[in-house]
């Protein structure tokens, strides 16, 4: 199953999304993990899709760092402009959640088994908020990083896609330059750009 998933071009998944809402505005809840990822997946998906930025990271470590960067998250939708509105809803932070589904896997390499149960709490919390909150569909910044697994965050997300009803919007968004994209905005709008993902481990 695992060898299928990898071959699927999850940029063009998404764009085949986008054409089948032309016309309409869908509502999205975005997963976000900082406003550097945030950037360039915002230019992008602001033009087709009402957006409410969903900030819940419980993994990042300690709290003034999280505080940090949830913050540059705000000044970036303060001073970017985009097609559509775009609001942010700040989920919570409890540090224990990250901890309590890393117990065991402390010393597991990045990319991991670690890191693949940390995706899957943010996107379920995400999916969770999107079914309460009403939105059409759910999905996360992560992608953009060449550091996450694509494959894998899009097979999480289908999977709570249909545990909960909600569409999840497939997604690599480091394609067609958008990693890049997010490094050239971060310089415009001089983001804070972190050295580690956001847990002890990676930084560590």
């Amino acid at each position: 199953m695992n060898g299928n998933i990898q071959k699927v071009n999850y940029y063009l998944e998404c764009e085949k999304e986008i054409k089948r809402n032309a016309g309409r505005l869908p509502g999205l809840l975005l997963h976000s993990c900082c406003a550097p990822c945030s950037s360039s997946v915002l230019e992008f998906l602001s033009q087709y899709f009402d957006i409410t930025l969903f900030y819940y990271n419980p993994n990042i470590t300690p709290e003034t760092e999280y505080r940090k960067r949830v913050a540059e998250l705000y000044r970036l939708i303060d001073e970017a402009e985009y097609p559509n509105a775009v609001s942010i809803k700040e989920g919570r932070y409890d540090s224990a959640e990250f901890f309590d589904i890393a117990r065991g896997l402390e010393e597991l390499p990045e990319g991991g088994e670690r890191c693949f149960r940390c995706y899957r709490l943010r996107l379920e919390e995400s999916a969770k908020a999107a079914l309460e909150g009403g939105y059409e569909y759910f999905t996360t910044t992560l992608s953009v990083s060449p550091h996450k697994n694509a494959a894998k965050l899009n097979e999480i997300g289908m999977e709570l896609a249909e545990k909960y009803g909600v569409k999840y919007l497939p997604s690599d968004f480091k394609k067609k330059d958008g990693y890049r994209r997010s490094i050239e905005l971060s310089a415009k709008y001089g983001l804070y750009r972190q050295n580690y993902c956001g847990c002890v481990f990676s930084k560590r």
